[in-house]
C-alpha cells in the first residue's frame, strides 16, 4: 500500500522505514501509527526482510504527538473519540504491542529529537542508536499526562527503576550522551555516520544468520521478561533445541561450518516458524 507518513524502502533484506513528516519533525498522529503497524504486518509476511530499521526524515525522529489539535489534543472527549475505558486504546501502545510480537530484528537510528512517543515507540525495538544530534525527553509530566506506548512495562526493564523515575518524574530533555550513560542507547555516532552504523549491524544479521533462529531467539528474548518462572524458558528452550535441531537450516548451519563456506538458510519465517510457545497467551485489552 502506499503510504503517507513514513516511507517503505527495502534493499537487499534490510528495510528503512523512514517517519516522513520533516516539516513536523515527524510528529506523530494516527496515520503514522496505522502505516506501522501495517508495515510491521508486512515485514513479518515478507521474508526478504530480514532486519528493520527505523528512523527520521530530516532534522528529527519524532518529536512526539502532534500538538496541533491544540490543548485538546489528548482530550478524547474533544476531539469526539469513544470514551468508554473498554474500547480507548493508546495508539502508541498498540505500535509497541506490535513491535514486541514482531519476529524480524528491528533497529532504532535515532537521528534528532525524540520526545514522548518519539522515544516511547523505541523501546520496544532491540537496539537503539543515536546520533550526537540527537535529544530525548518523556517529557509527560511537563505536559500533565502519563507515560504512554507501554512504556512503564519497557522503560524500567531497559534502564532500571531508578534512571526510568528520574526521566520520567522531571520530564526533562536530554541529550545522547546521558542517554548512552544511562543505557537507552547503545552508541553515539555522528549525524552523517549514524544510518550506515545502523545498516552495518543490520547487514551483520542479514549476511550471517538464520532467519528462524533469529526470529525466535527474538521470541525467546522478549517472551521471557514475561514468563513467571525460568521453567516457561526451560519449556521453550527445549521445543526450540528439538524442532530445530531436526531442521534444514541446522543441518545447513553445521555444514557450513565444517566446510568453512558461508550458509545458505532456506526456512521461511512466514510458513515454517515452530510454536515453541503453546503456554503464551497474549492478554485482552480491558
Amino acid at each position: 500500500m502506499p503510504y503517507e507518513q513514513i516511507a517503505y524502502d527495502l534493499e537487499d533484506g534490510v528495510l528503512t522505514l523512514t517517519l516522513d513528516r520533516p516539516e513536523q519533525l515527524n510528529a506523530f498522529t494516527g496515520t503514522m501509527q496505522r502505516e506501522l503497524i501495517d508495515a510491521f504486518d508486512r515485514a513479518d509476511a515478507d521474508d526478504a526482510v530480514r532486519a528493520i530499521i527505523v528512523t527520521g526524515r530530516g532534522r528529527g525522529f519524532c518529536a512526539g504527538a502532534d500538538l496541533s489539535g491544540g490543548p485538546s489534543t489528548f482530550n478524547a472527549a474533544a476531539r469526539g473519540q469513544d470514551t468508554d475505558i473498554r474500547n480507548y486504546r493508546d495508539g502508541g501502545g498498540q505500535v509497541t504491542l506490535r513491535i514486541f510480537e514482531l519476529k524480524k530484528p528491528i533497529i532504532a537510528a535515532i537521528n534528532g529529537p525524540a520526545v514522548g512517543v518519539g522515544i516511547t515507540m523505541t523501546l520496544a525495538m532491540d537496539v537503539r542508536m543515536a546520533s550526537e544530534n540527537a535529544r530525548m525527553g518523556f517529557v509527560f509530566s511537563r505536559r500533565g499526562i502519563v507515560p504512554e506506548a507501554c512504556s512503564s512495562w519497557f522503560l524500567p526493564r531497559i534502564v532500571g527503576i531508578s534512571q526510568a523515575m528520574e526521566w520520567v518524574s522531571t520530564g526533562r530533555v536530554f541529550g545522547a550522551q546521558e542517554a548512552l550513560a544511562g543505557g537507552l542507547v547503545r552508541s553515539v555516532h555522528a549525524p552523517d555516520a549514524l544510518l550506515p552504523a545502523a545498516q552495518a549491524l543490520a547487514r551483520e544479521i542479514a549476511d550471517n544468520t538464520a532467519p528462524v533462529s533469529v526470529a525466535l531467539c527474538r521470541q525467546l528474548m522478549w517472551r521471557g521478561l514475561v514468563a513467571d518462572h525460568p521453567m516457561k524458558a526451560h519449556m521453550a528452550d527445549s521445543r526450540g533445541i528439538l524442532f530445530m535441531g531436526q531442521s534444514p537450516d541446522v543441518a545447513e548451519g553445521v555444514a557450513s561450518f565444517l566446510e568453512k563456506r558461508k550458509p545458505a538458510f532456506k526456512m521461511s519465517v512466514a510458513r515454517e516458524l515452530p510454536d515453541l510457545f503453546p503456554f503464551y497467551r497474549t492478554p485482552e485489552f480491558e
